[in-house]
Formats: structure tokens, sequence, C-alpha cells
């Protein structure tokens, strides 16, 4: 039943939307064409500031930015309990998704699917944001140049968000994370 209704949900909402169209007296193609260009507009306005993250993505994966804030991390969370082998996904995962993807890739491979940094990486690429990425593209899209207090409640909510994951998946492994 969930296969017929996947394969006819777009035909019936296109449809719906030009049977819509019709009866307000809408000139659907005038309305079509009008969308792409400001689709077009947008997306001439957020390549600059997708290059731009783009080109601060590979210079610090490329440089040692990563394994020096790693070693300058360490102490901390080998305090706290973190392990550090998830340290470079906890840094890269709000900066870039394929990179972190590759991180959680690596994590799989070498220590195994129902290992626990691999459960933690599954869990944080399936709820956390690359936020330096969102934040870049959608105020970049509208035109926006101070972020005033997004970044800091973004990071602030990361940051909680990863020792909740860590919490509630060490609940199921039994690990002792010392957060508090």
């Amino acid at each position: 039943m969930l296969s017929i209704i996947s394969i006819g949900i777009i035909p019936f909402m296109v449809f719906i939307i030009l049977t819509h169209g019709y009866v307000k007296g809408v000139d659907i193609y005038s309305a079509f064409i009008e969308g792409a260009k400001e689709g077009m507009k947008t997306t001439f306005r957020i390549i600059p500031y997708l290059i731009a993250i783009f080109v601060a993505v590979g210079i610090f994966r490329g440089s040692n930015a990563m394994d020096m804030l790693i070693d300058l991390l360490s102490p901390l969370t080998n305090l706290i309990g973190i392990p550090s082998e998830l340290l470079p996904l906890i840094i890269l995962r709000p900066v870039s998704g394929s990179g972190a993807l590759g991180i959680v890739k690596d994590l799989i491979e070498h220590y195994g699917v129902d290992s626990f940094p691999a459960i933690v990486g599954c869990v944080m690429i399936g709820s956390s944001e690359t936020i330096f990425y969102t934040i870049t593209l959608y105020f970049g899209s509208i035109g926006v140049e101070d972020y005033r207090h997004t970044l800091k409640a973004a990071l602030l909510a990361y940051i909680v968000s990863v020792f909740i994951i860590l919490f509630v998946v060490g609940l199921f492994y039994n690990v002792n994370i010392q957060i508090w």
C-alpha cells in the first residue's frame, strides 16, 4: 500500500497544483517561469558564500588545524570521558557534512557497526546540523550579513546535543561520561 502511495504522490501533487492554479485563473506557465527566474537569481546570489565555505573547509581539513585542535582539546575530553576517536567528528560536524560522513565511515570500519564510537557518530550525523554551512547558505541567500546571536545559539545547542548524545548512547553501552 505504501509503495502505491509513494509512486502516486508526486503526480497527485502536480495535478492539485495545476488544478488550483487553473481554478484561481493563474497563468501557470508564466508563474513557473517567474519562479524559475527568482530561483536562478537566488542561486547566483549564494554561489560566492558556498565557494567561501567550501574553500574554508578545504583549508581547515588540508592544514594541520584539525590535528592541533584535537591535541589541544584531548586533555579536557579525556578528563570528561569523551573518547578521543570522536573528537574529529565533534569538531568537523558543524563545518562539513561530507567530512563528518567520512569520519563516521572510518569509525564504522575501524571499530565496527555496533561499537560505541560508531553509534555515537551515526546519532550525531542524524541529529545535528552543519551549522556554518547552513548559516552561510540561508543568511547569504537573503543578504543578511550580521548573524547576531544565531551562531552563538547554534553552537551552544550543538555542544549541548553532543553531551546529550554521549549520555544517551552511553546509557545503552554502559559508558561513563563525566558530564555533570
